[in-house]
């Protein structure tokens, strides 16, 4: 069941049961009331007949002072002839309550006639068929008699009304009931449309399309709920966007760490086959022996690398002070032998919060690629400079540059701005998402600046203990 035939359904109940009930005790109270005041009006004819008994009693003649039973007889049957037409009857009882004097119809039920005292006002309700009466009954005394006089007055009109009263509010109840169920209808298809919205908005995300926001309409909880809908939905979107991205960036990877594979092997097998198929001369068996020799390194080198790169998925490393000039000392020793290039390191004084090995693998990696960017007499320089809460390094080369474009994939697994370029010097394109992964875990990042045509600069900052690059 729909959540709107819901509230719509229980709507109906309440309301069903608070006129139902309301109803009821309305009638009755009305009801009440009128049966009251009958019984008063036939109080007061009670009254009045025991007046008109005593004042009869009087005037018949009586036999040693004492009013007979046919006495009583003949005045009952006056008093009852005087009242015809008013659906009023009578009886009369002497003091043993034996019945001296009974209209034709009234009944012979005598429960009424025994509860008579003297000063009380006893009264029942009685129905004869479809009608109903009040049967009241008072004593009576009638020179040195007490008698019982009880009467009945016709109230069926008053359960007549009564029996109105719950029919035309039944009628009244459902013509309410009606116009409520109609309007509430429209209330709750009105309170219920951000509910609407938001179920329209999950089944087009569920269906892929993450870009669908819900409508606000309103102000209230559920325009709230709306807000918090489409701010997850955004966070949603961007986290999908984001696994997109990676989804394609290691399917790039796989497609390139392929390639990147099958060219030196390619080169090692053909030239292995021809070292093996024939015999060639010295120049030529020493040009296949150093190609062989030259993509192997590059494999050795490219696998070196990715070894790495996984080797730093891992959470925590073990960090400690380490002076700068070890740095510049284990460079130094590294590129020395760059045959027309040069390395120019300055360093100050100070100590660097870091795993020194991994903090090497980066700059290594980073000068390599400088050279790889620049002429063959170009110039590299490394410099650091201690700060307040950091120790910096920058590394900067005069070559090539990288396109503005580029600038965001420079530090993907295999990504290569000048493939052929790289190649040419046994390049993979690991070397900056190496550097990115041990930065990550020195809490630090890489910054790249470079223009096309001048050169590159990139810099880090290796945070003091207790701290993180906010940079």
């Amino acid at each position: 069941m729909k959540f709107v035939s819901k509230i719509l359904l229980w709507t109906i109940i309440i309301m069903a049961a608070a006129f139902g009930l309301s109803g009821y005790l309305l009638v009755n109270s009305v009801f009440k009331s009128s049966l009251e005041r009958e019984a008063g009006q036939a109080f007061d004819g009670s009254n009045i007949l025991r007046f008109a008994f005593e004042t009869a009693a009087l005037n018949v003649p009586t036999k040693y002072n004492m009013l007979q039973d046919a006495a009583v007889e003949q005045i009952g049957s006056k008093l009852e002839s005087s009242g015809q037409g008013s659906g009023r009857y009578l009886r009369l009882s002497d003091e043993e309550r034996k019945v001296i004097y009974r209209s034709n119809a009234f009944p012979e039920d005598t429960a009424l006639l025994e509860r008579i005292s003297e000063g009380t006002r006893n009264w029942q309700v009685i129905s004869q068929g479809e009608h109903y009466y009040i049967h009241t009954g008072i004593m009576v005394k009638a020179l040195d008699r007490k008698l019982y006089l009880e009467t009945l007055e016709d109230v069926t009109e008053v359960f007549e009304e009564r029996a109105m009263g719950f029919s035309v509010y039944r009628r009244v109840t459902v013509a309410m009931l009606v116009c409520s169920a109609v309007v509430m209808f429209l209330i709750c298809i009105w309170l219920t449309k951000p509910i609407r919205l938001l179920t329209n908005a999950t089944r087009k995300m569920a269906q892929g399309d993450y870009s669908y926001r819900a409508r606000q309409i309103n102000s209230d909880e559920l325009g709230q709920l709306t807000r918090d809908f489409n701010g997850m939905a955004n966070v949603l979107e961007g986290t999908i966007g984001e696994l997109q991205e990676e989804v394609r960036a290691r399917e790039d990877f796989i497609a390139a760490f392929a390639h990147e594979l099958k060219t030196p092997l390619t080169a090692i097998i053909g030239y292995a086959d021809l070292l093996r198929s024939r015999k060639l001369d010295e120049e030529k068996h020493f040009l296949s022996a150093n190609y062989i020799y030259t993509e192997g390194k590059r494999l050795e080198n490219m696998s070196f690398r990715l070894l790495d790169i996984i080797v730093t998925k891992r959470d925590r490393i073990e960090r400690q002070n380490v002076d700068a000039d070890t740095f510049a000392v284990y460079l130094q020793d590294m590129f020395s032998g760059n045959e027309g290039q040069s390395l120019k390191i300055s360093m100050e004084k100070g100590n660097v919060y870091a795993e020194s090995n991994l903090l090497k693998s980066v700059l290594l990696n980073l000068v390599d690629n400088a050279f790889k960017a620049s002429q063959e007499d170009g110039i590299v320089e490394v410099n650091g400079e201690r700060q307040a809460d950091a120790y910096e390094f920058r590394v900067r080369d005069y070559g090539v540059g990288i396109p503005a474009e580029e600038l965001k994939k420079v530090t993907e697994a295999f990504y290569m701005v000048d493939k052929s370029r790289s190649r040419s010097r046994n390049g993979a394109g690991l070397g900056l998402a190496l550097c990115v992964q041990i930065l990550g875990l020195h809490n630090s990042r890489l910054a790249i600046e470079s223009k096309v045509g001048e050169g590159s600069c990139i810099s880090f900052r290796i945070p003091d203990q207790g701290r993180q690059d906010r940079r």
